[in-house]
């Protein structure tokens, strides 16, 4: 929920982590900015520039195959997906939203990588651009956060 209270995560430690970042093109004004918000919080974090590998695919649906890609190199800690999936006139919203994140959930299960789903899913425009930046964070701390945990429970 857009302004949730989240709670606190303990220290967030991102120095050793290798992330991968799966960015849809799709409504790409909104995610550009999720992905710039995202860099930006993963670096705070102190995960390293050359730790990150981030790739573009043309839609949320494609979202999932190069996720698995990445989860089959077994070389990330923790990957995220971004993506906008704003509602149209048709019933295509709830197919790209249900598909989507029912392929990111699947590959997180069968892989045990931690993915941080930020596919933003949004009646409009508006709503999409007052949780771009915010969404964008929560999947890199959602990805450092659960990396640690992983590696912890290990």
């Amino acid at each position: 929920m857009f302004g949730a209270d989240k709670g606190t995560a303990d220290k967030l430690d991102g120095k050793k982590l290798h992330i991968g970042i799966v960015q849809a093109r799709f409504n790409e004004n909104i995610t550009n900015t999720l992905a710039a918000a995202c860099r930006a919080e993963l670096l705070r974090l102190g995960v390293q520039e050359k730790h990150i590998r981030h790739v573009l695919v043309p839609g949320a649906l494609e979202v999932p195959v190069a996720l698995q890609a990445m989860a089959e190199r077994d070389e990330y800690d923790a990957l995220i997906a971004l993506g906008c999936i704003i509602r149209g006139e048709t019933y295509h919203f709830e197919l790209v939203a249900n598909e989507s994140g029912a392929g990111v959930t699947r590959l997180a299960l069968d892989y045990q990588v931690p993915i941080a789903n930020a596919i933003i899913t949004t009646e409009n425009l508006e709503q999409a651009l007052a949780r771009q930046t915010e969404k964008g964070v929560d999947a890199a701390r959602v990805a450092v956060e659960m990396a640690n945990l992983l590696e912890e429970l290990s």
